[in-house]
């Protein structure tokens, strides 16, 4: 049974910090490519961020640069995602996932993932 849970969404004010979690289980978890992504009313699902098997590669959407910051514990099977200097536009669901992208791999292309958390709820006020 393939399971990944966020957690850690919240409402904070304009400027403030959160540190989202992602626990999974069920799969090889040091064989994954994980990404964050994330959806607002309305709004396509769009990704944030991706870190590959090792966690040396990272990217990031260009509007969360310089103040999102992913990383992953294989040990411990998690993921994570700190996110600073939060502005209304970053509110959304925000959704861990996992893919076994590697070759023409589009990291920002939804097909490329296989398992999707349920999503935890992000509030920025302003």
């Amino acid at each position: 049974q393939v399971q990944m849970v966020e957690s850690g969404g919240g409402l904070v004010q304009a400027g403030g910090s959160l540190r989202l979690s992602c626990t999974a289980s069920g799969f090889t978890f040091d064989e994954y490519t994980m990404a964050w992504f994330r959806q607002a009313p309305g709004k396509e699902r769009e990704g944030v961020s991706y870190i590959t098997w090792s966690g040396r590669i990272k990217e990031y959407a260009d509007s969360v640069k310089g103040r999102f910051t992913i990383s992953r514990d294989n040990t411990k099977k998690t993921l994570s995602l700190t996110m600073d200097s939060l502005k209304p536009e970053d509110t959304a669901v925000y959704y861990c996932v996992a893919g076994r992208g590697i070759y023409h791999f589009n990291w920002k292309d939804t097909h490329e993932y296989d398992y999707w958390g349920q999503g935890t709820q992000v509030t920025v006020s302003s």
